[in-house]
């Protein structure tokens, strides 16, 4: 490993945060911030991010596709990429809708993520090139990077809640955001440039082709679909079946802070156990913290505070390990890697158009009205979506994740 190699990896951590400050935060906030300000339902807001979800399963392998295609120019698409993404951030929070609140916010979404989406794979594709100049170093890039985003995940989750005095937290989040990408930008601008001559494509044959590849593919769709589920339900959870309004924001923090604190530990385990078994540690540590889950009801905040320490520190692993294992395969089958992680994308975002499509419309179907008294099959179904779906799929995982071959993981 090269120092020079890895003198960068602050400025990956640093835009590592950026994107995460515009991704699952913003998932979990903005639904709930059209419901309280433009009275949206969430039969509208169902429909409106499972279309979303649809543009995104078209469109993620197209933009591995086209970063793979424009990777000689990455820096200026990147730099373009970023513009659309403030300027939507802009739009979703700060400016009053133009048009219907759930079309402008359907609009604003689909301009945020699909430069969100390419942003991401142009960046874990750059990864793979960085990894190798450090000498495989993969899982060490890795912690980097998901540290940097579990700290932009948890700044994102407290702002808007820190920034309550302003009167309009989510319009001041919004413009804090325009500069932190100006400045993510900037730090990053000598990082693009090596991308130019990394070997060509092998193209999404390739990366299907590979056995292995396919495994880690399957296992990322059923692995991610829990954090889809909780993501979007994780609101509702608080303030409904807890009744602890008010407490939503320092226990998002709680979460993310811990899967923050604990992602480069997952990374000292995988080097010394392998990450296959560090993964499969971490699994197990969510699967019990689910179970424990289920029986949580009215008034259990500090009992619901303390799951949220285990299920953030597994998703920790979930993040680092995860995508490391599948850049090193990469390496290996597709060295360019922007194709392997537009399908890395794409498999992702289909668990976010199954929660948006089956959650939210089976909850209000049951009687769940937020801010009023919901009968209690409503509360018990959102439990048993809340904690058991999630189970059940990491056990599933699990057993995904036991028939990889360990000389791959």
């Amino acid at each position: 490993m090269t120092a020079a190699a890895a003198s960068g990896l602050p400025r990956y951590a640093g835009f590592a945060a950026l994107l995460a400050a515009a991704g699952l935060p913003i998932y979990i906030h903005a639904p709930k911030f059209y419901v309280d300000s433009y009275g949206v339902t969430l039969a509208q807001l169902s429909l409106a991010l499972f279309a979303l979800r649809l543009i995104d399963v078209v469109q993620d392998p197209a933009l591995g596709r086209l970063a793979e295609a424009t990777r000689r120019h990455r820096a200026a698409m990147v730099w373009g990429a970023g513009a659309i993404m403030a300027a939507a951030m802009v739009a979703l929070f700060a400016l009053p809708p133009a048009l219907p609140p759930v079309l402008w916010f359907a609009l604003s979404l689909a301009a945020l993520f699909s430069a969100f989406s390419f942003l991401t794979i142009c960046f874990y594709a750059q990864g793979v090139a960085k990894a190798s100049a450090m000498g495989g170093g993969h899982v060490r890039l890795a912690s980097w990077r998901e540290t940097g985003a579990l700290t932009g995940v948890c700044l994102a989750a407290i702002l808007p809640t820190a920034l309550a005095f302003s009167g309009a937290p989510f319009a001041w989040y919004a413009g804090l955001f325009v500069v932190l990408t100006a400045a993510v930008l900037i730090a990053m601008r000598g990082e693009w440039s090596a991308r130019g001559d990394a070997p060509a494509s092998n193209g999404l044959r390739a990366v299907l082709g590979d056995r292995p590849a396919r495994r880690m593919l399957i296992l990322a769709l059923v692995n991610a679909t829990p954090v889809a589920v909780t993501s979007t339900l994780f609101l509702f959870f608080v303030t409904e079946r807890l009744q602890a309004p008010g407490t939503e924001g320092p226990l998002l923090l709680v979460f993310f802070l811990s899967a923050a604190l604990a992602a480069p530990l997952w990374g000292r385990a995988a080097q010394r156990f392998g990450a296959r078994h560090a993964l499969m540690a971490a699994m197990g540590l969510a699967i019990v913290s689910f179970a424990f889950a289920l029986g949580l009801g009215s008034g259990d905040t500090w009992a619901f505070a303390a799951i949220c320490v285990a299920t953030g520190a597994a998703v920790g692993a979930d993040l680092t390990l995860l995508p490391a294992m599948f850049a090193r395969r990469l390496e290996t089958v597709a060295p360019s890697a922007a194709d392997g992680f537009g399908l890395w994308s794409f498999v992702n975002k289909v668990t976010l158009a199954f929660a948006a499509i089956a959650l939210l419309p089976a909850l209000e179907a049951a009687g769940l009205a937020p801010g009023t008294e919901s009968p209690e099959a409503a509360l018990f179904l959102l439990t048993a979506l809340y904690a058991g779906l999630p189970l059940v799929l990491k056990l599933v995982a699990l057993g995904l994740l036991a028939r990889i071959d360990p000389e791959v993981a």
